[in-house]
């Protein structure tokens, strides 16, 4: 830096930024523009906090013009390839990360990257060749594992899927689970006899309903007590699955000495050694509880001898995803509106809650997502209907793991590893789960004329 001042303007800009005071660092970069104007380091940072704000059309000549007062800076190039690559711009992404490493074929972080955007391209052979040139340079970098790992699970290679996705960070699930070092091992397959292990949560809701069905198989492994640490929303659901002794929500203060093991529930198809063949697909192994079955039971008697339909067309908003995997123009829903013999349940809940006063909603639809509190709510409704209608959601694989028919909306674009590849139903839910897949990436509207028509032949 050549003055002290906008070299202090710029690490005080750096030090918000990291505090997350995005409106400050902002501030203060501009202030250290204004004394150096052709410091490159100043235009970057301001460029990528102005991506974080997804403030793209702002922060693309900030990016430029760090470029091009330090063209032999590959960070900035692969920062901007980043930005490139969120708004589809995947050709100029795509230029940038090659440009990078004619500079620097060494970069593990710009063969990751590549690698990313070749397979949100469907270019998987290439992706793959990317990944494990990065690994071959650097066997630890864990994204590029993790990276590998998703594009491998959902081609179905399970067996390398299963143990790439252990480059995350299990001691950074253990962290979030515990407050303190536990005096307790890792479950990494030891005989269980005679022992008490204890799943810790990780990932979203889906997750956990997907793979806690494992809590069976480690009883099977003669586990004497098997517990499991989740999200409070699934603590009642959870208490209804075979298997499992004990049931913690995180919010809750446990003490952490009475188990022998404790293990990551991501990590349980791995060490079960799972592969597409002997996937654990015993339906149901959740249960709806009687007593709240019977209250929802009262609550959609309203259906009368209609066709009971449950729908959810958005997920979490914080899902890196959501974007793709929700439906965010009600338009397209018109399409189930006119559907005769049909009464129509939300059970949207948070995001979109509010949407069914919409007119381009299906009619008639009864909006239940104000009185469920908790995924046993969402299991008795579950259990009223003939057949559940979402997006990639948590509720899906909730319906799946209760043996409920469901249809399932996928995206074109960076469809979720677990959906399997050009499939139209799922083995982790055998004969209850159709899959819907877009043709076209951000459009709904074809997919929806497909589930018109099969709600049709159903009806």
């Amino acid at each position: 830096m050549k003055t002290d001042t906008a070299e202090s303007l710029f690490y005080e800009a750096n030090q918000l930024m990291a505090e997350g005071h995005f409106i400050a660092a902002e501030d203060k970069l501009r202030m250290a523009l204004q004394i150096e104007e052709d410091l490159a380091e100043i235009h970057a940072n301001l460029a990528w906090l102005m991506q974080q704000q997804g403030r793209y059309a702002e922060a693309e000549p900030a990016y430029q013009r760090a470029r091009q007062l330090a063209p032999e800076d590959t960070q900035i190039s692969l920062n901007f390839g980043v930005m490139l690559a969120q708004q589809r711009r995947f050709d100029e992404a795509e230029q940038l990360y090659q440009l990078v490493l004619q500079l620097e074929p060494d970069s593990v972080f710009a063969l990751s990257n590549l690698g990313v955007l070749l397979a949100s391209t469907w270019r998987e052979a290439e992706a793959e060749t990317c990944y494990r040139q990065a690994l071959e340079l650097e066997p630890a970098y864990r994204k590029a594992s993790f990276n590998l790992a998703y594009l491998l699970l959902r081609q179905g290679r399970y067996a390398e899927g299963w143990y790439m996705l252990e480059a995350r960070d299990g001691l950074e699930v253990l962290d979030n689970c515990l407050s303190e070092e536990p005096d307790f091992f890792r479950w990494q397959g030891q005989d269980l006899s005679g022992k008490s292990i204890i799943i810790l949560f990780e990932s979203g809701h889906g997750d956990m309903i997907q793979f806690v069905r494992y809590a069976s198989l480690l009883k099977q492994r003669k586990a004497v007590s098997v517990s499991c640490l989740c999200h409070p929303q699934l603590k009642k659901l959870f208490t209804t699955l075979d298997g499992l002794d004990n049931v913690y929500g995180f919010d809750e203060f446990i003490v952490f000495s009475d188990w022998d093991y404790w293990v990551p529930i991501l990590s349980l198809p791995g060490l079960f050694q799972t592969r597409l063949e002997t996937i654990p697909a015993s339906l149901p192994y959740l249960h709806g509880a009687p007593q709240v079955r019977q209250h929802w039971s009262n609550a959609m008697s309203v259906a009368g001898s209609s066709l009971r339909v449950g729908l959810v067309w958005k997920g979490n908003p914080g899902f890196e995803n959501d974007a793709d995997r929700s439906i965010h123009d009600l338009n397209v829903l018109r399409a189930l509106a006119d559907i005769p013999g049909v009464h129509w349940f939300s059970l949207q809940k948070g995001e979109g809650e509010e949407d069914i006063t919409a007119s381009s909603m299906p009619q008639p639809i009864t909006a239940l997502g104000a009185d469920i509190h908790d995924f046993a709510d969402t299991a008795a409704i579950l259990m009223q209907l003939d057949l559940l209608i979402a997006v990639d959601t948590a509720v899906a694989h909730l319906a799946g793991a209760l043996g409920k028919h469901c249809w399932v909306m996928l995206p074109a674009y960076q469809t979720d590893w677990r959906w399997l590849k050009d499939r139209h139903d799922s083995p982790w839910y055998p004969e209850v789960m159709r899959l819907f897949r877009q043709t076209v990436p951000g459009d709904w509207s074809g997919t929806l004329q497909e589930v018109k028509s099969e709600l049709l032949k159903l009806i």
